[in-house]
């Protein structure tokens, strides 16, 4: 195998709610995960000559071991002393920075083509051990669909398929950092939780207007009085007729769920004709699970 195409597939947080901060200065966390149908394009491409070559289609992306692209290639190369190269083409279509584990969806395609290609005889859960070193969201990443995340993130139980719907993701144009918001965010006795359990029940039954209703995300209480944009673009998107609206996982990207679709083409018109967001798309749940 010389050549390799693959799709990236980005994720949304139902529902994002943090438990507690741990004595290693990470935070024990209770998500529920759902990839959606945008994703970013990447070529594999087999080389005769040692090591790993990156191309992006965005200046400013990091075409080194600052990628976790090249994380990715490397853990593998490295560990079972591959001799030939690798060229890696990511062509970027995820909004960057944006909650919706775009580099780390990057780092699970990568992990699972090099796989393939090399014929390395690593299974699923294999590959999830290894991506928990580049990140929290690489495990969740390799297997895909609709999960519960406890832990860091990396401790996943794959729950029923989300219903069918549309959505609605929106970025405004600014960029936030999660080490910030985690830094900043407030845990007290008083703090209101999102009902993670009332979203697992919606799932559960099927019902998008269960999940809907409780949707949640602890960090908004961080991003939100920082960046009121957000706020403003969750209010734009239940006002054109999302059945709620939320923040992705540390933000800044929103995302509504539509169950009509002629709604959701117009609040996307209205949106990206507006000055509140930079990028807009339409996309469906997608529960392609890998095996």
């Amino acid at each position: 195998m010389i050549e390799l195409r693959l799709k990236a597939y980005a994720k949304i947080n139902l529902g994002l709610d943090v438990l507690r901060r741990r004595e290693d200065g990470y935070h024990e966390v209770k998500m529920i995960m759902q990839t959606i149908g945008l994703y970013d394009r990447i070529t594999l491409k087999k080389m005769r000559e040692p090591g790993i070559q990156v191309k992006t289609n965005l200046y400013y992306l990091p075409e080194n071991e600052n990628n976790l692209v090249y994380q990715a290639a490397e853990l593998l190369m490295d560990e079972f002393q591959l001799k030939s190269g690798v060229m890696i083409d990511l062509q970027k279509f995820i909004p960057v920075a944006a909650g919706m584990a775009g580099g780390s969806s990057d780092a699970a395609a990568v992990l699972y083509g090099m796989n393939r290609m090399f014929r390395l005889g690593l299974s699923k859960k294999d590959l999830m051990r290894r991506g928990v070193k580049i990140g929290a969201d690489v495990p969740y990443c390799i297997m895909r669909g609709t999960a519960l995340a406890e832990g860091i993130g990396e401790q996943l139980s794959p729950l029923k398929p989300m219903p069918k719907c549309r959505i609605l993701v929106a970025k405004p144009p600014i960029s936030v950092s999660t080490k910030f918001v985690y830094e900043n965010l407030k845990l007290e006795k008083d703090t209101k939780h999102p009902d993670i359990d009332g979203i697992l029940q919606g799932i559960e039954s099927g019902n998008l207007q269960e999940i809907a209703a409780h949707m949640g995300n602890l960090l908004e209480t961080v991003t939100i009085p920082y960046h009121p944009v957000i706020a403003q673009i969750k209010e734009e998107m239940v006002q054109g007729g999302a059945l709620n609206a939320m923040m992705s996982g540390s933000g800044p990207t929103v995302f509504g769920l539509f169950e009509n679709e002629n709604l959701a083409e117009e609040t996307c018109r209205k949106l990206r004709e507006g000055n509140l967001t930079k990028q807009v798309y339409l996309a469906d749940v997608y529960n392609n699970y890998r095996k």
